[in-house]
């Protein structure tokens, strides 16, 4: 088996468990933006009473957060990452909930005063102001436009209409549309770098909305030329956007 073949083949068995990048390490690196959305996240929770995490993935952000309000509650769609989720999350009191979009969020209205969310694939506004308690606030951090399309056009080809999905501007319309104030929205581009191939494959597997149905038996001629090309040129080099969005109820 050559170096490519082994790449390959250890990235595609490589197990996958919620939203965990540590097989990635000394492989590939992403720069992080310079806000620290874990840390302002965790400020917001200690302050507040009622708070809702979607689409919390494993629970790993939000079990970061040194305290959380009396009433938690974490929204997550995945069957693998939503048990994870309640393995981390329920011994801290929190309560695990199955949901994923479109269904309207299965809470009341005004119950929460906080919402928070890291990289939604989805941002149900209606709902978010729905659920939200007057003078609540939205406090998130979402994937940007075009992020990391150096690897989704490498295997797609060009991509002009989905280089306009996420836009900060147009978030930051669907969010006054629902009803909500936007009192924060700011933006970074962040370097991210891959050293082998078996580093992508297992990147597009557990990320999969970058190149969607990726396989790498179906895409192996375009991974080869990415192997080659790091053979050649070093690290592959992409970068992924960011925005975080603060948004409140008026009250």
């Amino acid at each position: 088996m050559d170096t490519f073949d082994a790449l390959v083949a250890e990235a595609a068995a490589a197990p996958l468990d919620g939203w965990d990048f540590s097989w990635l390490a000394g492989r590939a690196t992403e720069q992080r933006p310079s806000w620290g959305y874990a840390r302002l996240m965790a400020a917001r929770l200690a302050a507040a009473r009622a708070a809702l995490d979607l689409q919390t993935g494993g629970g790993e952000v939000l079990d970061e957060a040194p305290a959380l309000p009396p009433v938690m509650v974490a929204t997550e769609a995945w069957p693998p990452n939503l048990a994870k989720a309640a393995a981390l999350l329920r011994p801290r009191g929190v309560a695990v909930v199955r949901h994923g979009d479109p269904a309207p969020l299965p809470f009341t209205d005004g119950a929460f005063d906080l919402v928070t969310s890291r990289h939604p694939a989805t941002v149900p506004w209606a709902g978010i102001a729905r659920v939200l308690a007057p003078g609540g606030v939205y406090f998130a951090q979402h994937v940007g436009p075009a992020s990391v399309f150096e690897l989704t056009e490498h295997f797609l080809g060009p991509q002009p209409e989905a280089r306009a999905l996420r836009d900060p501007a147009a978030e930051a319309a669907q969010a006054r549309a629902a009803g909500l104030e936007v009192t924060g929205l700011r933006a970074e581009r962040l370097r991210m770098e891959f050293a082998d191939v078996g580093a992508i494959v297992y990147f597009l597997r557990l990320v999969v909305w970058i190149v969607p149905r990726f396989s790498p038996d179906v895409h192996r001629d375009r991974l080869r030329e990415l192997h080659e090309r790091i053979a050649g040129e070093g690290p592959f080099v992409a970068h992924s956007t960011r925005h975080l969005v603060e948004a409140r109820k008026p009250g």
